[in-house]
């Protein structure tokens, strides 16, 4: 997730030195016209108890997901289900983008394999998409933030109505 963001940030203020996130940081970036605050929490449980505190003002959603590292897909299958049944985000199409990360590494999913994983086809009334990724060189990080920035004005087009 640092590391991604870290991708997304002008080329100056770019670090070469990305330590996993203690706690959480908050990142800026544009794309499309659109203004994107993300907030990059922790992993850690200890933490995961304050995504909720984010949900009912999410117009889009990014869940990044280490394709190399198949014990952890059901941890993130699990936190997957948790917030796709949250009260804030259950019945609104919040837009969903996919990085299935790391796939330079030898045994990383495929993006299929990590949708399967992931039960992304049993997603209703969310658009969602799914990227393969490696975020030290951008690859497939563009695709996926363009997708999302297309999604996220097109739900707030159809909200409007």
């Amino acid at each position: 997730k640092s590391t991604l963001l870290n991708y997304l940030r002008p080329k100056e203020a770019q670090s070469h030195d990305i330590v996993p996130t203690v706690g959480f940081n908050i990142e800026n970036f544009y794309c499309k016209g659109l203004s994107f605050s993300a907030f990059d929490m922790s992993g850690q449980s200890r933490y995961r108890t304050l995504w909720e505190n984010y949900y009912k003002k999410t117009h889009g959603i990014i869940f990044v997901v280490d394709s190399s590292d198949r014990p952890r897909l059901v941890v993130a299958k699990d936190e997957l289900d948790q917030l796709l049944t949250h009260q804030d985000i259950r019945t609104r199409n919040v837009p969903l983008l996919f990085f299935a990360n790391k796939m330079d590494l030898r045994d990383s999913l495929s993006d299929v394999g990590v949708s399967s994983a992931l039960g992304l086809d049993e997603i209703e009334n969310k658009s969602w998409h799914i990227c393969s990724s490696n975020a030290l060189t951008g690859v497939g990080v563009q695709e996926g933030i363009e997708w999302l920035s297309s999604a996220v004005k097109a739900s707030l087009e159809q909200a409007k109505r």
